[in-house]
């Protein structure tokens, strides 16, 4: 199946960004811990990747996507080829002269910015004016990720993953330059930091710039034009960019709130939201990626069939892979943040709390990955506005939530509020969903959930064991047998996960050799 392949490149690719990223976050960690630069810095961080997640690589994309998908399919050869990039085209340039405008706004306006995304830092304190320097260095990088990911998206509708997928590994590799070289010319870790995701954007660009060339592709710059096409990804626009963005949205709040609180507050939902994000990037974004070109496609042809099919397998990859991974992440959070992050600046006080804000991420991991499923369905039916409803309630209940929960928990709290309204957000979105024909529940998602389900219990129970019988090896061993004891870990996880969906039925060996004979011989 095309979902797998596609599914799997975007997945490989993303978990290298990933392991590229810890790395990023490791020496992040040493070197800044959760102290006043570290709280700056996350915020100019989360300033471009907030517009970019919201706006970029998430309104955007599932518009452009399936009206560009329809374009390839709208005619023979290379005539539909034409119609593609002169679409393209005109979307490239209104997105050049606008985002120019905006970048120029947001750089001006700076410290009104900071003010309001992080309103309990002092004005004119260390903390504020820091940040306020940094976004100005950073946000730049929003319009450079901006046109990649236009640039990205239609080599996905071209079925090319790859280039796109693997981009973000550029971006970790130079802010892991910038700590290691660019520290010793910079003011501060944070500046060399600001300005290795400045140069990181340009070298994301211009990797994708080569693939298009590649794939012979012919997007050129023009006046930009109100055609009906560029109104119509307009429309599609406006509302997909709180339905796109709401995990997004959340998260930006949770720091806004965190301002707040004690110093360190936004570092530590920093560090377990990178953690959360692990499977929640290496999952959701391989299904979302994936799966949109794919479902348009289907839908454009009428085949209900096939996208039903696609919609039953993206669900149940899902939760075959969300599942047991929130269910690691709320067992033995604190021995991850030890290993990952427990070491020069960062002390065992910022494990323990860290740890507990992992936990409350991790609850509600499984509903954001799933919605992922949901939310595709409703943009490869050009329905934008569906989801931007529940959208709306979800970040108003959020917000409000987290205020609430944070008087009595803290920095816990927030997180903790994050994980419940993803289950809401869930039940919403399916809801809306039911009298979809592609969205019926087929047999073999009806019995291979439940079975999923308890091989996530089983692998549970044997993490806890595990974590029993290795207790003092990780609390009072050296870093080598700390790392040892961490490997049995996830070793006996992944074992008894495996095992036990190997033995329900869930996974079969057989099959996927079968594919991957398949694929081969398609490909020979």
């Amino acid at each position: 199946m095309k979902l797998i392949k596609a599914m799997a490149t975007v997945a490989g690719f993303t978990m290298l960004s990933r392991v590229a990223g810890f790395i990023r976050d490791i020496l992040t960690a040493a070197f800044l811990g959760a102290s006043f630069v570290a709280d700056a810095f996350f915020v100019a961080l989360k300033l471009p990747n907030f517009f970019r997640r919201v706006t970029a690589e998430g309104a955007f994309s599932v518009s452009f996507v399936p009206l560009y998908s329809k374009k390839l399919e709208s005619q023979e050869g290379s005539e539909a080829q034409e119609l593609a990039d002169q679409f393209a085209s005109q979307a490239l340039s209104f997105m050049v002269v606008a985002l120019s405008i905006f970048t120029l706004i947001m750089v001006v306006a700076m410290p009104l910015v900071v003010m309001g995304i992080a309103p309990g830092f002092e004005h004119g304190g260390e903390r504020f004016d820091l940040a306020v320097d940094l976004s100005r260095i950073t946000f730049p990088y929003l319009f450079f990720m901006s046109v990649t990911a236009l640039l990205g998206g239609i080599l996905n509708a071209h079925g090319r993953y790859g280039p796109f997928a693997a981009a973000p590994i550029l971006f970790n590799l130079s802010l892991i330059a910038a700590l290691l070289i660019g520290k010793n010319y910079a003011e501060t870790i944070g500046h060399a930091l600001a300005w290795g995701i400045f140069v990181s954007g340009i070298l994301q660009l211009c990797f994708m710039l080569f693939f298009i060339v590649r794939q012979k592709v012919k997007i050129r710059f023009q006046r930009p034009k109100m055609s009906p096409d560029i109104k119509k990804l307009l429309m599609l626009m406006g509302p997909g960019v709180v339905g796109a963005g709401v995990i997004h949205i959340n998260l930006f709040a949770d720091m806004m709130i965190a301002s707040f609180l004690e110093t360190g507050s936004i570092s530590y939902l920093y560090y377990a939201d990178r953690l959360n994000q692990l499977p929640l990037g290496v999952v959701g974004i391989a299904v979302g990626t994936a799966l949109l070109p794919l479902l348009s496609k289907a839908l454009v042809s009428d085949n209900k069939q096939e996208a039903n099919q696609l919609y039953n397998r993206s669900l149940e990859y899902c939760f075959l892979l969300a599942l047991p991974a929130a269910a690691a992440l709320v067992v033995i959070p604190d021995i991850l943040i030890q290993i990952l992050f427990e070491r020069g600046a960062f002390t065992a006080e910022d494990t323990a709390i860290t740890s507990l804000v992992l936990q409350c991420y991790a609850i509600g991991l499984p509903a954001y990955i799933a919605t992922k499923v949901f939310s595709t369905v409703y943009w490869a039916n050009e329905d934008t506005i569906s989801p931007v409803k529940i959208s709306i309630k979800i970040t108003l209940l959020n917000i409000i939530l987290a205020i609430i929960l944070s008087q009595f928990m803290g920095v816990v709290g927030i997180a903790l509020s994050t994980g419940l309204v993803a289950w809401i957000q869930f039940i919403l979105l399916r809801r809306g969903l039911k009298d979809k024909e592609e969205t019926v529940s087929d047999s073999q998602f009806k019995t291979h959930f439940p079975r999923i389900i308890l091989s996530t219990c089983f692998m549970m129970a044997v993490l806890c064991i595990m974590r029993f019988l290795l207790g003092d090896t990780i609390e009072q061993g050296t870093q080598f047998q700390k790392l040892m004891a961490f490997g049995a870990l996830i070793i006996s996880g992944f074992i008894s996960y495996g095992f036990s969906v190997t033995l329900m039925g869930v996974f079969s060996i057989t099959k996927f050799k079968k594919f991957i004979r398949k694929e081969k011989s398609i490909k020979g």
